[in-house]
């Protein structure tokens, strides 16, 4: 079993990935046993995996109850997260209820979040069953829901208290899926790992027939870098901005097409493939390292180009929305170099067009 430790002082918490985790009561024992708690899956995960999870956290000393949610990313709703609520507040639970999420990081996003205000703040544990999540959402305490008009802009930084990654979970996961996690753990190795970004490239066959080894391989390297991001900049003041490679056009995508319409990883991808191209126009990057970052992308059969119909202004509607937006100026992540990126705020609304125009 890897373990890779989030340092957050008092607030550290362990990342545990194994295959097998789910049947391992003695790993839950310590966060579970003699608690009540609630776990809060979707109708796709729980008949795969809620039995076993209930039966090793009964097996560690809990006192389990359950509640399924519908799937996807248009169920991630203050709807969503109310029954949530309704579900603690009929079963009377108190303040000494434990939240597990089991699934993706929709149920991560809204678990978490329902966690930080349930009774002004509960504890929780992760238990992401995805690729994107295991590598990346499920790590750091960004909780959120979404609104219509805008992707994750209701939410809170609220930290699990430890993170179980069942690397045997991917083996049920479609294929679709998997090339949409792939999106954030390619997103690693040109942020901030070189060597990463090139063991990807030569390492696709053995990830993309689900080689054990190499997926284990590949999901400690990037809770690994999530680990050390977030310890130094917990809330995204600074250097944890640079995780969005790829986010402020992939949000706006998702937002545009419907939510579901697009899964993230996928809007991701295609974020990823023009922020790198906005950089190749700026003179940032290289004309030989943005073909890499379309042929990664490519070769892992994700999209490399935005939705065809979308203009400007259909971007700049939700981009003006984003997070990153400081006194009014949209702010992106671009990469320099493969291995490096950084966050700009003087992108005009002229490179953006040109850049928009120059898509397909």
């Amino acid at each position: 079993m890897e373990r890779i430790q989030v340092d957050l002082g008092a607030r550290s918490y362990p990342i545990m990935i194994a295959e097998q985790v789910l049947r391992q009561p003695e790993l839950f024992r310590p966060y579970v046993d003699g608690k009540r708690l609630l776990i809060v899956s979707n109708d796709v995960v729980a008949p795969l995996y809620l039995s076993t999870l209930e039966h090793s956290l009964e097996q560690a000393g809990a006192q389990v109850d359950s509640l399924v949610l519908a799937d996807g990313e248009q169920h991630k709703t203050m709807e969503s997260l109310n029954a949530i609520f309704t579900h603690l507040l009929e079963a009377n639970f108190g303040r000494d209820t434990l939240l597990v999420a089991l699934g993706g990081g929709v149920i991560g996003d809204m678990v978490g979040f329902a966690a930080a205000c349930y009774q002004r703040g509960v504890p929780f544990l992760q238990v992401p069953t995805t690729l994107l999540s295991q590598v990346d959402s499920s790590v750091g305490g960004k909780t959120a829901i979404n609104h219509p008009l805008a992707k994750n802009m209701i939410g809170a930084f609220h930290q699990p208290q430890a993170v179980f990654i069942d690397t045997q979970a991917l083996s049920t996961l479609p294929s679709r899926e998997f090339a949409a996690g792939m999106a954030e753990v390619i997103k690693y190795g040109i942020i901030w790992d070189r060597p990463f970004f090139d063991w990807l490239v030569e390492s696709k066959d053995k990830l993309q027939s689900l080689d054990p080894q190499a997926l284990a391989y590949a999901i400690r390297r990037c809770c690994e870098i999530k680990a050390d991001v977030v310890a130094e900049d917990e809330t995204e003041r600074g250097v944890r901005a640079l995780l969005n490679l790829g986010h402020t056009f992939g949000h706006a995508i998702e937002a545009d097409q419907g939510y579901g319409v697009w899964l993230h990883g996928e809007a991701v991808a295609a974020g990823t493939v023009m922020a790198s191209k906005l950089a190749y126009k700026r003179n940032q990057m290289s004309e030989s390292e943005l073909q890499q970052v379309i042929d990664i992308h490519a070769d892992y059969q994700l999209p490399i180009d935005p939705p065809a119909e979308m203009t400007l202004e259909r971007f700049l509607v939700p981009m003006q929305r984003d997070k990153k937006v400081m006194a009014g100026k949209l702010r992106f992540v671009i990469p320099i170099h493969i291995g490096q990126a950084e966050l700009v705020a003087d992108v005009t609304q002229q490179e953006l067009a040109s850049l928009i125009d120059s898509q397909g």
